[in-house]
């Protein structure tokens, strides 16, 4: 069965994308290291929130553009706001554990990248998510979207499993412990 992994950068402190929604803050360091080339290898299909989708296609790299354009597969993005039809992209509303099946069955024998705060959240909340691989990023954003602010759900164990360190970003490999 297909692994759900959260894929995310954050930056060192704790936030995922800054007030202003804006992508640029993560580039400018150098590309992630051995881990976020396995992970994107890995994915064989995305679940995201209609914000996490906004945010990875990034202006003037076409409607597509996740992983830079390196990656494609098909796209589900859980979300209450309905969306103009984009090639690849399914749109879904409700329940993200069917939702999570869905992507679950298009990825086959690879994995789920999560993006977004709010899905790896109901992810989580759900017992789906498996993994968490986070690009840590040197810079300080000092507010925006935080990677995780969930203080009903309490706290949630990660098993540190691999730390990659192969230059200005730190990829670093989590699984969730059930």
């Amino acid at each position: 069965m297909a692994r759900m992994i959260w894929h995310v950068t954050m930056s060192l402190d704790g936030f995922i994308a800054p007030p202003d929604d804006s992508a640029e803050w993560m580039f400018g360091f150098g590309a992630a290291g051995p881990l976020g080339a396995e992970t994107m290898r890995r994915t064989g299909a995305i679940l995201s929130g209609r914000r996490g989708l906004e945010l990875g296609n990034r202006p003037g790299e076409g409607a597509r553009a996740i992983y830079g354009g390196a990656w494609s597969g098909p796209v589900f993005v859980l979300t209450h706001r309905p969306a103009e039809p984009l090639d690849g992209v399914t749109f879904l509303s409700g329940d993200v554990g069917k939702a999570a099946d869905l992507a679950r069955e298009a990825a086959g024998d690879r994995d789920v990248g999560v993006f977004g705060a709010d899905v790896a959240r109901q992810c989580l909340r759900a017992g789906l998510l498996d993994e968490l691989v986070v690009h840590l990023v040197p810079v300080l954003l000092g507010g925006g979207v935080r990677l995780f602010d969930s203080p009903d759900l309490g706290p949630v164990t990660l098993r540190k499993t691999r730390c990659d360190d192969p230059g200005q970003i730190t990829d670093l490999r989590f699984a969730v412990v059930r």
